[in-house]
């Protein structure tokens, strides 16, 4: 996909993938006796030698972040449907996590402008290498004569989901938020998980960041116990529910930012959100800090490698442009033989050059580049791009089918139609940009932010600005000549 100088493109799809062998994981004991206060009935969990996590582990994938946040990617599909590196999706680096760690019982909770993904999991994961009772499961929000409305939250999908996920004998539940990319072993957190006799193990990112992730900061003792949270940085102490769990104040503790992911006991959830809280809606707001409160045993799980959690446009734009520097040690390693990112299969050509320059880009599949000059770019697939463009440190996500030429019309975002065909127009100049999928750029078009505008509202024209990045609509069309 890297095309520095001439490399190889190679994609990793399904009906290919292998599984890894089974990891031999330590056994875990009874819940403590006095791990829960005030509690008249505590959820148990026998001591026995734990299967394969294939059999014992289910994954709960949320598809759905906050819509605002990657906004307007986000206006006709949710995060984890948004394309990345050219011929992927956000959830494609979750799911793959789980395959590579031998999860094979993987459910996809989704609900808000769902259709895309919906349809991706079902069409790229459907007869996937996951063994005999392996499967991805779209679980869609719905409404019953029980509940009329939709989702409030993750932890009340959970809970209106349970006669779906109680349906495999799993041991524990690990709970992923589907729109991070990153590359974890889960089996390591299963097996601290279990090594500790945890109720829940929450994963922490161990480098200093700058900003709020937005799943809260823990305070971790030097026992990796979790001692207290809070929702915000910069309050004067961890606070949970006014509380925190261990009055031991010479106690050496740190503070580390969530990731939302947590690895639960399977009795432990049911109890937490049918028992002890079952109006709460969150997990990271009530149920989590709910479970400190009560005194069960809560540890914390150390991640250092890369993460980002697209928290922001800007995040995802730069998250995409790692991947095309040769020097950034940092970014995800799309390249890695033995942690595959897998996708749907799809039959599409090779991608077509001719004289253009490109370097330190990554080029999808299926596009048809001409006389162009590409750099520091991620195109994707069946991306057009005409003779006399430049395209430089921008996302072009492609389309989603092929159109033959100008005389096919589109719509535009106004309603109207249009004669200029998707794809880049002759002579086009983009710089610092992200074209959302199936955009029409006209002929000598420069979108190059010419006034250095940080932030703007142009949704009515086809596009924004956000952090200096300006965002082309999906489907927008930007006329012959435009300047932006």
């Amino acid at each position: 996909m890297s095309l520095h100088a001439s490399w190889n493109l190679n994609i990793v799809q399904l009906p290919h993938s292998r599984s890894k062998p089974a990891r031999k994981l330590r056994t875990s004991g009874a819940l403590p006796s006095s791990a829960i206060k005030n509690a008249h009935k505590k959820p148990e969990c026998a001591a026995f030698l734990f299967p394969p996590a294939n059999q014992s582990v289910a994954a709960i994938v949320f598809g759905d972040g906050s819509p605002s946040c990657l906004y307007p990617l986000t206006k006709r599909r949710s995060e984890g449907a948004i394309p990345i590196a050219g011929n992927y999706r956000l959830i494609d680096a979750v799911v793959s996590n789980c395959i590579n760690s031998n999860i094979s019982k993987i459910y996809a909770l989704t609900q808000f402008n769902s259709t895309s993904l919906n349809s991706h999991l079902s069409r790229a994961y459907s007869g996937a290498s996951l063994g005999i009772e392996g499967f991805v499961e779209v679980v869609a929000a719905c409404q019953t004569p029980e509940e009329m409305g939709w989702f409030k939250g993750t932890a009340d999908a959970i809970r209106r989901c349970l006669s779906v996920l109680e349906e495999y004998p799993v041991v524990e539940f690990l709970i992923l938020p589907g729109h991070h990319l990153y590359k974890m072993d889960y089996q390591k957190l299963i097996e601290v998980h279990r090594h500790n006799t945890a109720d829940i193990t929450v994963a922490v990112h161990g480098s200093k960041r700058d900003d709020n992730p937005g799943f809260g900061i823990f305070t971790v003792n030097s026992k990796n116990q979790v001692t207290g949270f809070q929702e915000e940085p910069g309050m004067k102490s961890p606070l949970v529910h006014n509380s925190v769990r261990f009055s031991d104040i010479s106690t050496q503790c740190n503070f580390y930012p969530g990731m939302g992911i947590y690895l639960i006991n399977r009795d432990v959830m049911i109890t937490l959100l049918k028992e002890y809280f079952p109006a709460a809606n969150d997990l990271r707001d009530e149920i989590i800090p709910g479970a400190i409160s009560l005194g069960m045993q809560i540890h914390a799980y150390e991640f250092k490698e890369y993460w980002e959690d697209m928290r922001s446009i800007e995040a995802f734009y730069h998250a995409n442009m790692d991947n095309t520097k040769k020097t950034c040690t940092a970014a995800h390693n799309f390249y890695d033989r033995d942690t595959p990112l897998y996708t749907l299969p799809r039959q599409l050509p090779p991608t077509l050059i001719t004289d253009a320059v490109i370097t330190d880009s990554v080029i999808g599949d299926g596009c048809i580049l001409s006389k162009c000059k590409i750099k520091g770019t991620v195109i994707g697939m069946r991306t057009r791009v005409e003779e006399g463009a430049i395209i430089e440190d921008s996302i072009i996500m492609g389309s989603d089918t092929y159109y033959p030429g100008r005389s096919v019309q589109g719509a535009n975002v106004n309603g109207g139609f249009s004669n200029i065909p998707i794809g880049i127009g002759e002579g086009s100049v983009i710089k610092k940009a992200i074209i959302d999928k199936n955009a029409r750029i006209g002929k000598n078009v420069l979108i190059i932010n010419k006034d250095s505008v940080q932030e703007g509202d142009k949704e009515a024209n086809g596009y924004v600005i956000k952090g200096g990045i300006v965002v082309i609509l999906r489907s927008a069309v930007i006329s012959d000549g435009s300047i932006l």
